[in-house]
């Protein structure tokens, strides 16, 4: 069982299709405590950092104590961007802190637009069994105005003006900027690797 997070940050009804798409079970966690049922955890989210503050202690508390537990972790948009330290869009708003760096604003270079919309390619620094089967250029779709930094967890990266991490992994926490319920083929190959990781 997949634990979808709804904390009024995204679009469950999309994310849920996708993943019935590619056969798995899904239920959302009312209380944290729910979350010991999950095989992994899904943290969706659109809009501004400061959203992510309705995950407060006892939701970071449940999702670290899964982790922790060996349990899969897959953020999707503002849901990478949560694992890291934090954004400067909401700079008093904390990230998870599992990767280091803070995430900024894109830099609008003309004739590029910010916020960045629409499909755009991914390249791969290091494999990851998240995009076994994806080749290096594939297209998926973003919708963004903040990125998070090109570090050593990045497994996907894409230019939209300056380079930034569309993708990371930490041991078995995954984060990606696109999003993968509007990505098509890719994106549901996408998912079905995160499952195949559980």
């Amino acid at each position: 069982m997949i634990a979808l997070l709804d904390y009024g940050a995204g679009n469950l009804t999309s994310v849920r299709k996708a993943l019935a798409a590619v056969g798995a079970q899904v239920y959302i966690p009312r209380v944290p405590s729910d979350l010991e049922a999950a095989e992994a955890v899904i943290v969706p989210g659109v809009g501004n950092f400061a959203r992510t503050s309705a995950l407060d202690g006892t939701w970071r508390e449940g999702i670290i104590a899964a982790i922790g537990r060996g349990r899969a972790m897959l953020g999707i948009c503002l849901g990478l961007q949560w694992l890291f330290d934090g954004s400067t869009e909401a700079p008093d708003c904390p990230g998870l802190s599992l990767l280091r760096g803070q995430c900024d604003r894109l830099e609008s270079q003309w004739p590029l637009k910010v916020p960045h919309v629409g499909w755009n390619a991914l390249a791969f620094p290091r494999p990851s069994p998240l995009f076994a089967g994806i080749p290096e250029g594939s297209q998926v779709y973003f919708t963004h105005s903040y990125a998070a930094p090109v570090t050593s967890a990045a497994i996907a990266v894409t230019t939209h003006g300056v380079p930034f991490s569309s993708a990371v992994e930490l041991d078995r926490v995954f984060g990606v900027q696109f999003h993968p319920e509007k990505s098509g083929d890719v994106g549901l190959r996408v998912l079905k690797n995160f499952l195949d990781a559980v």
